[in-house]
């Protein structure tokens, strides 16, 4: 990512939830601490299944008297629906605002050249009255612009940047190993802890109860985790999505994102993985890549 690029990412969408039982509300369901959220900071969570399978992941935000979820527009109206469900008789609105925010992504180093920044995952500002993060999954995604619509064009000039596709950005982010795109594809097929939620800061073990936490806790504490979600390098052919990866005949792992940043479900523990190497998958030709931030 270059210092004064930025990626309008057209592909997210944006709830607004509000209200006197807002705090509670979002704590007994996501998988992060609520209030780790301020106006200095912002988390990354996700809303798992009663047995911890994935369904959604977002960034939680603070924005006036509520919080922002910046989550992947495909499944905006799926999560929207899932949190009335979850409403009950909680006091809180949810909102789809969707059509009148955007959301941008810019370098860690123009962040940081930003008045008040501080170089840490998750810190927060404000840029004339607009939210602006550095990415609390990983700091080398950079950060990212919550701006109103109307207000894109001025932000973009006084901040000195030049509009770039958002391509860039997602093929930094898949060889980064962070899936942003098609995740609805991963929804129910695999556990939450899979997904690396907990080395991209997006599980607190510390904070009770929410949905999914007793499988996710037990995975954890008994060293369960046997796969984890991993990118592929296509170096022949195309992957399909639930293709297997074979070492000789050994089904090491499937395809669950496919399109141009493709991500298979990986039995990473497996002594028989070169990452060097190249694998077999359909009738394609592929590498798994390790991301550096995974240390076992």
């Amino acid at each position: 990512m270059k210092k004064n690029k930025i990626y309008i990412l057209e592909d997210r969408g944006l709830l607004y939830i509000q209200g006197d039982d807002v705090k509670e509300f979002l704590q007994n369901i996501i998988s992060n601490d609520i209030h780790k959220v301020t106006d200095i900071f912002s988390c990354y969570a996700s809303l798992l299944t009663p047995q911890g399978k994935y369904l959604f992941d977002f960034i939680v935000l603070k924005h006036k008297k509520g919080y922002f979820i910046d989550c992947n527009k495909k499944q905006i109206n799926q999560l929207y629906e899932h949190l009335n469900l979850y409403k009950l008789r909680s006091k809180v609105e949810i909102l789809n605002l969707s059509n009148e925010f955007v959301v941008a992504a810019i370098s860690r180093e123009k962040f940081l050249s930003i008045a008040s920044s501080r170089d840490e995952a998750g810190f927060t500002i404000k840029y004339r009255e607009d939210p602006i993060f550095l990415d609390p999954r990983n700091k080398e995604l950079g950060a990212r612009l919550v701006v109103n619509l109307e207000k894109l064009y001025l932000s973009v000039k006084k901040l000195e940047l030049k509009s770039s596709e958002s391509d860039e950005y997602y093929n930094f982010s898949h060889k980064l190993g962070i899936p942003q795109l098609d995740t609805n594809k991963l929804q129910n097929k695999l556990f939450g802890i899979e997904c690396n939620f907990d080395e991209l800061n997006g599980l607190d073990f510390k904070k009770g109860c929410y949905v999914g936490q007793e499988n996710t806790a037990r995975i954890k504490l008994r060293n369960k985790l046997t796969k984890r979600i991993m990118p592929i390098q296509t170096v022949q052919g195309k992957v399909e999505v639930d293709e297997n990866i074979y070492i000789n005949d050994e089904d090491i792992g499937k395809i669950l994102i496919n399109n141009n940043y493709p991500f298979g479900l990986i039995k990473f523990k497996n002594d028989s993985i070169d990452f060097s190497k190249e694998y077999t998958c359909g009738s394609s030709k592929i590498k798994i890549i390790k991301p550096s931030w995974i240390k076992n």
